[in-house]
């Protein structure tokens, strides 16, 4: 019996000059490892400066600020969200043979941890939407336009949270806890 990944690697066997499907996943992986890795240790690295120089910081903040590669192109947090649910697939593509014999109960277990995630990531997502459409709002009413700089000083007052870094990041956790579920509870196809 082969899993779905082995009858989709079978059909795209030789993609070009002899690469299979696994290998680019593999590839893709690691680039978004990689990226992900390079965003975050910029950002730590930045926020400490930041917090030794005035003893404050606003957490996703240098993400939200630093443009690459170009001023006026895509923010580091999305490069950040694209590249965490795009490497998630690459992992769930690449070990989709090595979970199969999971027993049934542990897979039950884990398919409700990762629904609770799942619902929890879903109201941070259209709490933080809401909140910063409505400082958004009321900032145009003023005749203020500026939607990156929003802040909301919840949980923590002292360490208040970017809200488009929060938004995004809490949208990628959504998305990645609900593939997750979504490909746990999926029956394995049997081979006719």
């Amino acid at each position: 019996m082969r899993t779905t990944f082995e009858r989709d690697d079978q059909k795209t066997r030789k993609i070009f000059l002899g690469v299979t499907a696994r290998k680019i996943l593999l590839g893709v992986f690691y680039f978004c490892a990689f990226v992900m890795a390079a965003i975050t240790f910029y950002a730590l690295y930045v926020s400490l400066n930041e917090y030794l120089q005035t003893g404050k910081v606003i957490v996703g903040e240098v993400l939200v600020d630093t443009e690459f590669p170009v001023q006026g192109l895509a923010k580091l947090v999305t490069y950040l969200m694209i590249v965490s649910v795009v490497g998630w697939y690459c992992v769930v593509r690449l070990g989709a043979d090595k979970v199969k014999d999971v027993p049934k109960w542990l897979k039950s277990i884990l398919q409700l941890i990762v629904l609770v995630i799942a619902v929890v990531s879903l109201y941070e997502f259209v709490y933080n939407f809401i909140v910063w459409n409505s400082l958004i709002t009321a900032d145009a009413i003023k005749g203020i336009i500026d939607i990156d700089q929003k802040n909301i000083k919840y949980p923590n007052p002292e360490t208040p949270w970017n809200l488009v870094f929060a938004t995004k990041m809490s949208l990628a956790a959504f998305l990645i806890s609900a593939h997750g579920f979504y490909t746990m509870g999926k029956p394995e196809r049997k081979l006719e």
